[in-house]
C-alpha cells in the first residue's frame, strides 16, 4: 500500500475515541470526535493556496485531502468539557512506495503547519513523525478491518526526550449516509 491508497482507504466519515494520558500533568482525558476525510477537488481555493505558500509543485502532488474534525473532551468535570473543531489540508508527497512526507496545515500535536516524515510498514501501518517547536511526535495509524482504524501516538520533549503524552483511539467508519 502507498500513501494515496492509504489516505483513499481513509476517506469517509468517522467516529474516534481517544484516550489520551498527560504524563508531563498526570492527567488523564477521554475525547470523542468526528473525523471526515475527502480528497480534495483539483480547483480546492484553499488547497491551491496552500500548495502556493508552501512553493509545492502541484505536479508532483497526486492528491490532497482534506480533514475536518469536532472532537467533545469527555472527562472532567460538566462545566470543563471542552469541544473544539478543526479542519486540516494534508499533502502526501512520496519519496519511495514506503517513505514520504506529509504536509499539514494544522499538526496533531500543535495546531501550527508542520511537515512530517512518513513510513509505511509492509502490514499497511502508517508511522508520522513530526518534529514542533518544543515537541516531536511519533503517530501510528493501522486499519483492523476496512471499516475499523486504531491510531496511537507518543509525544515527547525536544530537550530531553521525556515522554510527555501517549494516546490510543479506535475510529469507526459511519456507514450511515
Amino acid at each position: 500500500m502507498n500513501i494515496e491508497e492509504f489516505f483513499l482507504k481513509s476517506v469517509g466519515e468517522w467516529n474516534s475515541m481517544r484516550s489520551g494520558h498527560s504524563l508531563a500533568f498526570q492527567e488523564f482525558d477521554e475525547i470523542r470526535s468526528k473525523i471526515k476525510i475527502v480528497p480534495s477537488k483539483s480547483n480546492d481555493s484553499r488547497v491551491i493556496k496552500f500548495l502556493k505558500d508552501n512553493l509545492i509543485d502541484s505536479k508532483a502532488v497526486n492528491k490532497a485531502f482534506l480533514i475536518t474534525w469536532e472532537a467533545k473532551n469527555e472527562w472532567g468535570e460538566e462545566n470543563q468539557k471542552e469541544k473544539s473543531s478543526g479542519e486540516s489540508i494534508i499533502v502526501p508527497i512520496e519519496i519511495s512506495k514506503t517513505e514520504g512526507k506529509i504536509i499539514r496545515s494544522v499538526g496533531y500535536a500543535e495546531a501550527v503547519q508542520v511537515e512530517s516524515l512518513y513510513k509505511i510498514l509492509e502490514d499497511g501501518t502508517l508511522i508520522i513523525y513530526s518534529n514542533y517547536s518544543y515537541t516531536f511526535t511519533e503517530e501510528r495509524i493501522w486499519f483492523v478491518s476496512n471499516n475499523l482504524r486504531s491510531r496511537s501516538s507518543v509525544t515527547r520533549a525536544i530537550d530531553s526526550s521525556a515522554i510527555l503524552q501517549t494516546s490510543y483511539a479506535s475510529e469507526i467508519r459511519s456507514l450511515n449516509k
